[in-house]
Parts: structure tokens; sequence; C-alpha cells
């Protein structure tokens, strides 16, 4: 028994769990680069958005793991940040044919003719639950697509802020070296 729980918990463990080809989802609350190798010191390839879904390879290295992504770039994200479980992007989807599907049966059964009044509450309570679900997942997409915006946006401020520190440390460097006292040369005629 000993041996079986011992021998479940290094399946459990084992890296190899992240097996190559699994279908995946980023996390809904990020915004993250993918790298060209396992680390923070490699090119950046470019950007996924959060909740696209992605395909691992099979392949980890420290904490990050190499995937391709919605577009088929191949390359490196942080492990932690991959989700399992279907992003709010593939909810909203899958909700909007829930809704459907309820607003379908509520037709159906209002147009028939028996005394079925409990279950067209049934079907509309199901209808104001979907919607409600449906709402709330527009709501927080929308509050994800709002903080990655600002994120970039502060990103790019922090870049240009940086650059104008170095141009005028550059030039106010470049105004003290003209204003310097060269060197004189020594006259020939002098003895010293």
């Amino acid at each position: 028994m000993l041996r079986m729980l011992t021998l479940l918990g290094i399946m459990l463990l084992s890296p190899n769990l992240l097996a190559e080809g699994q279908s995946r989802y980023i996390s809904d609350n990020v915004f993250l680069y993918l790298l060209n190798g396992p680390g923070t010191d490699y090119r950046i390839l470019g950007s996924i958005e959060a909740g696209q879904p992605i395909t691992l390879q099979g392949e980890t290295q420290g904490d990050y793991s190499k995937i391709v992504d919605h577009k088929g770039r191949e390359g490196w994200v942080q492990t932690n940040l991959i989700s399992s479980t279907p992003s709010f992007r593939e909810q909203v989807s899958t909700l909007t044919n829930e809704l459907n599907e309820a607003k379908a049966k509520l037709a159906e059964v209002l147009n028939s003719t028996g005394n079925q009044t409990d279950e067209v509450a049934e079907l509309k309570a199901q209808l104001a639950e979907a919607q409600t679900m449906l709402a709330k997942a527009n709501q927080e997409r929308e509050n994800l697509k709002m903080a990655v915006d600002h994120s970039a946006q502060e990103t790019q401020f922090a870049l240009w802020r940086e650059g104008g520190i170095i141009a005028a440390a550059g030039l106010v460097v470049g105004v003290i070296l003209v204003y310097l006292p060269r060197p004189q040369r020594r006259n020939k005629k002098r003895w010293m």
C-alpha cells in the first residue's frame, strides 16, 4: 500500500504531466511575453493576451514551459501563468451558446399548448441565470482588458521617461565637455 502511494505521489509530481500537445490557456489575469528561451534573458518574440489558448510542447526548464501560441509561434512562458481551465473568452462563447439554447427551448415551450407553466418558469430561471453569468463574464473581461491596456501604457511611459533621462544626461555631459579647459601646447621657444 505504501509503495503504491509513493508511486502515485511520484507520478503526480512528475513534470511529464505537462505532456506534449495538451491544450491549455494563459491565465485570465495576466499579459505576458513569449520568450525565445527559458528565462528573462532571452529575446521577446511577442506578447500573448490573457485567456488565449496555447499548446504545451512537453518541455520544461526551471520555471518556464515551451508552448505554441494561438498564432503558431513557438516559445517559452512561465509555467505558473498557464491554466488548465478555459479562459473567460472561451466561457463567454459557451455561455452564449447555452443562452441561445435556453431561448430556443423557452420559445418551444411557449408555443406548445399544454399546461407547462412549471417548465416555462424553470427555463426562464435558467435564462436569467445564464444572462447574469454572461453579463458577469463580460464585465470581468472588460475589467481585465482595461487593466492590460493600463499596464501597457505605464510601460510605454516608463520607457519614454528613461529615454528622456538618458538624453538629458548626454546633453549635460556634452555641454560640460565643451567648456572644459583644453591642455595648452608648449611654446617651443620656452625652455620649460
